[in-house]
């Protein structure tokens, strides 16, 4: 199957991996942390909106250290446009 590997940092650092993927028994993409911090939960709801979008697994390392949720929305409204522009790539 698909699946899309999606890393946002400043710095060479892999931290709160998660992973999401949509299932035929929810409308809801399952999703999980894999490591580090499973109270910060930027990593999976970032991974769970991008594979319902995509219908993909997703894997999302989400390493920015500004946790205003505008800056958030901000990061992932211009991964949406790079999946708008460049769909082959997603």
């Amino acid at each position: 199957t698909d699946s899309l590997f999606l890393w946002v940092g400043a710095t060479p650092h892999l931290r709160n991996p998660a992973v999401a993927m949509c299932n035929r028994y929810d409308s809801i993409p399952v999703s999980t942390s894999l490591l580090g911090d499973t109270s910060d939960t930027t990593s999976t709801g970032l991974a769970q909106r991008l594979a319902r979008k995509t219908k993909k697994q997703v894997f999302v390392s989400y390493n920015l250290q500004n946790t205003d949720s505008n800056f958030a929305l901000l990061v992932e409204n211009r991964i949406k446009e790079e999946m708008e522009a460049f769909p082959e790539k997603f």
